[in-house]
């Protein structure tokens, strides 16, 4: 492996892709250490240091953080992150199934990709404006941390409008960055960000962790003994191979291209095979269950501020707090199912994939092409659907029982399932594919080659 990792560097195009790519990388985090003037960054670490006390929105910026490559508890000029972009693309390729121009622009290749992706900068620059003046306002007076993090004297309505432009700003950068990722480096751009951002969560987390085990020094039992390290070591391995298994995992079609003859020659003929992911839906049900669940949360918790002896709003909003209780993962499960189907229909279409196989002169073995075959395909991935939705509620679930079980620390436990992980797995094995591309073109193996 390591000679593999030489050979990478000795191609100089890959060399020179990898190391633009480390660099933009390298900026977007040091984008974070440039922070608003204005803010009060005292009582930012105070307001997020009780996250664990019961402040709602608190908790709901920082789970939204964790899949926008964002960070607000610094008051850095990069705090929406990239998620205003990733709401655009969401947006805008949900609108190409039901709005026929959309949809046209969608078949038009690459002319249409390019119209496609100005119409989202557009509407990047329109949601990060008003999400970012909306959460300065909030931060200003106090309504969503329960106390002002604006220095005295810049509560006003002027440095509000100022903050909102350069956090605007700060996002069309990151937008620019994950674009020249794409145009000039290796892997996709904004994915590369999003991993950055929660791997670079990681030291401070572990950290924390480990000084509160070695605080006392290494033993056996009591709850936080090196045996926890060694478990927690054991499922982090076991949980990352069977991620890569589904998420590679494929359902293998056979098709069968019909003869032709030309000339004197007879083509075609072949049986070939077409590969329909078992996770179809990728990382998109999570977001969308995680995101959807913060709104009942956010609500009974600021009733129950209003109303403070009503204890059934108190329940409920104890009911839907993240990761907590049997309510929330029945709930949170329930919605990847739902998002798992709702997005696979969306992003599969069995009618359109019938009638390519029937002009390509192929088709499955013992269906009629066109409305028969739609229905094969149709009723396949409805089958691998539920076994694909069934992993994301696994995976969605596993930080809360390591959290109530060995950790105590939601933050350690998020490592090990949901959102994140799934995020960095499948970021990262886009990025090897696309070198392994870049190396076997130019007639080296691959790194994930096992021949010599």
């Amino acid at each position: 492996m390591f000679s593999k990792l030489l050979t990478v560097f000795r191609v100089p195009e890959l060399r020179q892709k990898i190391l633009l790519t480390l660099f933009l990388l390298a900026v977007y985090r040091m984008g974070f250490s440039i922070t608003l003037p204005f803010m009060d960054h005292a009582a930012l670490k105070e307001v997020f240091g009780r996250a664990d006390g019961g402040e709602g929105v608190v908790k709901l910026l920082q789970v939204v953080s964790m899949f926008s490559a964002s960070s607000i508890t610094n008051g850095s000029i990069f705090g929406l992150g990239i998620m205003p972009y990733i709401t655009a693309s969401i947006v805008f390729q949900l609108l190409g199934t039901v709005y026929p121009p959309l949809e046209q622009l969608q078949k038009e290749g690459e002319s249409g990709r390019r119209r496609l992706n100005e119409y989202t900068r557009y509407a990047t620059v329109v949601i990060c404006f008003l999400q970012s003046f909306f959460l300065i306002k909030g931060l200003a007076a106090g309504a969503l941390t329960g106390q002002s993090v604006l220095l005295d004297g810049y509560n006003t309505t002027a440095w509000c409008l100022a903050g909102t432009v350069v956090m605007t700003c700060g996002t069309v950068f990151l937008m620019w960055i994950g674009e020249q990722i794409d145009a000039y480096g290796i892997g996709n751009g904004i994915s590369l960000l999003i991993m950055a951002g929660i791997l670079a969560r990681m030291p401070a987390a572990a950290g924390g962790f480990l000084s509160g085990i070695l605080e006392g020094g290494l033993q056996l039992g009591g709850g936080k003994g090196v045996e926890i390290l060694l478990v927690l070591a054991a499922l982090f391995v076991i949980v990352i191979v069977w991620v890569v298994f589904i998420t590679q995992g494929q359902r293998k079609i056979p098709i069968q291209s019909a003869k032709h003859v030309r000339g004197r020659k007879v083509m075609g003929g072949q049986r070939q095979w077409l590969p329909l992911r078992v996770n179809q839906a990728g990382v998109m049900p999570i977001i969308f269950a995680s995101s959807l669940l913060l709104l009942p949360f956010f609500v009974f918790n600021q009733l129950a501020n209003i109303w403070p002896n009503n204890s059934i709003l108190m329940a409920l909003g104890s009911a839907f707090s993240p990761g907590q209780g049997f309510v929330y993962n029945l709930t949170y499960i329930f919605l990847i199912y739902f998002f798992c189907y709702f997005w696979t229909a969306i992003t599969f279409n069995p009618k359109d994939m019938s009638e390519n196989l029937k002009d390509m002169g192929s088709f499955i073995p013992g269906y009629r092409p066109g409305g028969r075959t739609a229905s094969h395909l149709e009723q396949v991935m409805m089958r691998i659907t539920y076994v694909g939705a069934a992993f994301l509620a696994v995976i969605a679930v596993i930080p809360t029982v390591i959290s109530t079980t060995l950790t105590g620390d939601y933050a350690i436990a998020s490592f090990f399932g949901g959102t994140g992980l799934l995020i960095i797995v499948s970021v990262a094995l886009d990025l090897v594919q696309k070198i392994d591309s870049h190396l076997i073109m130019r007639n080296y193996s691959g790194l994930l080659d096992t021949e010599e």
